[in-house]
């Protein structure tokens, strides 16, 4: 762990790496107090928001998603995150880079946008985490992972399919994008699973799928044992709609629907997945107007810091010293 610090660790930081105390209430709230920088170099995962919303089909805001997610992980940035015997921080080199750049006149420009985006990104070497936003997001998001590791795994933790058909073109939509990357082959539906479903949607187009009541009658373990299963080796892309937990855990989100997981379970599914090949992964929907006590964007946070534990799991050096 490094030493204290002054504040404002998002500028002040010496080292990519180590987690140090920084007064929660004051200084720049990068996620989880890393470094803003644009360097590439030597980074392992990149922390990158993309605040877009035009697409959700209820309540707009979840553009503010990627401020409030940032600003709630700085409660939990002084020190190593619970459960995990590791920091993360001492084993990956991660930036804030900051947020994705769109012309949000012309919409029909905005999945290039992301797309190369995240490309550039990609294409340094460096793993990403992506902090939305409007669930759209994930499908240029897709587009870039699986031109650098081909067809991948999803692991999709929502209420809604997001599998509705779109057979008149690419509308930029929330709930068609994972139709498409089907389509496009960007995911394998055989390896790939979606979990806490509780909306109608006849057409899985092949992908498992593990419903809210099914996790809430199974229990975790056997969740997490059949979303292992699915997956095996795969490269795995993870996504996270905030909107799969209940609205008692989840009230900041433009589509909520009742019946859902609750925070514990989602860690507890989450946290046993260790191990998976783990590519890439983005956190969803958060929408903090319309949760005034934050709790939304600190659920947002928490899982946020979960995906990375998981990909320091699998990939993590000791860097630390």
């Amino acid at each position: 762990m490094e030493q204290a610090a002054s504040n404002d660790q998002a500028m002040t930081r010496d080292s990519l790496y180590g987690t140090a105390a920084e007064s929660t209430y004051a200084g720049i709230t990068s996620f989880s107090r890393r470094r803003y920088s644009r360097d590439l170099r030597g980074v392992d995962v990149v922390v990158s928001g993309v605040p877009f919303d035009t697409a959700t089909s209820n309540r707009p805001g979840a553009r503010f998603g990627p401020r409030a997610i940032r600003a709630a992980s700085v409660q939990q940035a002084w020190v190593r995150h619970w459960p995990w015997a590791f920091d993360p921080f001492d084993h990956l080199a991660v930036i804030d880079f900051g947020d994705c750049a769109f012309d949000s006149g012309t919409p029909q420009s905005v999945p290039d946008s992301i797309e190369a985006h995240a490309a550039h990104i990609l294409d340094a070497g460096c793993a990403m985490l992506t902090l939305g936003g409007d669930h759209f997001i994930s499908y240029p998001l897709l587009k870039a992972h699986a031109r650098r590791h081909g067809p991948l795994a999803l692991i999709h933790f929502d209420a809604h399919s997001d599998t509705w058909p779109d057979e008149e073109g690419k509308r930029i939509d929330h709930g068609t994008m994972f139709w498409h990357a089907a389509r496009e082959g960007l995911v394998d539906p055989a390896c790939s699973v979606q979990i806490g479903l509780r909306t109608t949607n006849d057409d899985s187009q092949g992908f498992a799928v593990l419903d809210a009541r099914q996790v809430h009658r199974q229990g975790t373990e056997a969740v997490i044992a059949a979303i292992r299963q699915r997956v095996g080796e795969r490269p795995v892309y993870l996504t996270f709609d905030i909107d799969c937990l209940d609205p008692a855990y989840a009230p900041g989100t433009g589509t909520p629907v009742c019946g859902g997981l609750t925070t514990v379970q989602a860690l507890e599914i989450l946290g046993g997945l260790r191990g998976i090949n783990l590519v890439g992964m983005d956190l969803v929907e958060v929408a903090p107007a319309y949760d005034h006590a934050d709790i939304t964007a600190l659920a947002g946070a928490t899982l946020a810091m979960e995906m990375l534990c998981l990909y320091a799991a699998r990939h993590k050096v000791d860097k630390s010293q």
